[in-house]
């Protein structure tokens, strides 16, 4: 028999295994994914309005963990011959009407704020993603029975649902994460449901099921991961929400309570003199919520472009 007749009836070689090419498929898959989030991350990082943001964020972060050590009087000290003295080089915010440095309460005050409002949407983030993905995976009877509820719930404005909660259960820092953070993550898993409405239909899903995958497997394993982003991008956005109504409630006296410095408690304890013309009082406070909540917004505005595009 010629070479050449030979070669054609060589057998070919046998390929590799089964295992080897969806191994290969994952790290592929794997290497691409970790190469996104460089690429992502990148893209952050040249933002302005991200580092503007972060920066703004970053330094109330700092207050908020070493306000004690940095703040240049306590917020509990009284000066009872500085009372509603205005901005000086030695109190630069001037004193309320106790004769407390209003700085060192601007400073000491981002703490409790800044512990409330993330863990609170952290919470309604987890809760809101779970409720979404049973909403949007199972649909027909569970999501108009849910959905009725969420509807239900949000019929008032938030602010208003979350007032009467703690009025209910009574002001406390835990119960102010727990009204929070459930009443986000009724908002939130609007969202998620709508994101996994679209994933259901995809092969992978299907895919799953043919494997006989649980639906705990399929929602949380196979489908969550492909909806971080809407997750990632609410998680950010109901954080400025969070601090604006933690703020309020505390104004609404069913916050953070007194003498605690506080932004919101501050702000009513000192509204009443703006007529004698105390602004200092209030505006400090004020201004301390305003730059925290647009700094919140920035960076959300900028993940949100760039997990969008």
């Amino acid at each position: 028999m010629s070479r050449m007749g030979a070669e054609a009836l060589t057998v070919p070689p046998a390929p590799s295994s089964p295992k080897a090419a969806p191994e290969g498929a994952a790290g592929a898959i794997d290497v691409s994914a970790k190469r996104i989030r460089r690429e992502h991350l990148g893209q952050l990082l040249k933002s302005w309005s991200f580092r503007i943001g972060g920066a703004v964020l970053l330094f109330w972060i700092v207050c908020a963990i070493f306000g004690q050590a940095i703040s240049p009087y306590g917020p509990l000290d009284q000066n009872l011959l500085l009372v509603n003295a205005g901005p000086s080089g030695a109190h630069w915010f001037g004193t309320d009407s106790l004769g407390r440095d209003v700085l060192s309460r601007v400073i000491v005050g981002s703490r409790d704020i800044l512990v409330i409002a993330p863990i609170a949407t952290l919470l309604g983030t987890a809760l809101g993603a779970a409720v979404g993905l049973v909403q949007g995976y199972f649909g027909g009877v569970v999501d108009n029975l849910v959905g009725r509820v969420v509807e239900a719930v949000l019929a008032l404005p938030v602010i208003i649902v979350a007032f009467l909660f703690v009025v209910a259960a009574g002001p406390s820092t835990s119960t102010l994460i727990i009204v929070i953070g459930v009443v986000f993550a009724l908002l939130i898993s609007r969202t998620v449901r709508t994101a996994v409405l679209q994933e259901r239909e995809l092969d992978y899903v299907a895919a799953a099921r043919l494997r006989d995958e649980s639906s705990v497997h399929i929602m949380f394993v196979e489908i969550l991961p492909n909806v971080l982003g809407p997750i990632v991008v609410e998680f950010t956005v109901r954080l400025g929400y969070a601090i604006f109504t933690v703020a309020t409630l505390s104004f609404l006296g069913f916050g953070v309570q007194p003498p605690t410095p506080d932004w919101g408690a501050d702000i009513a304890a000192n509204s009443g003199y703006l007529a004698a013309g105390y602004w200092w009082e209030t505006l400090f406070p004020a201004l301390a919520i305003a730059s925290l909540v647009v700094a919140v917004n920035l960076v959300s505005d900028s993940i949100e472009a760039v997990v969008n595009q």
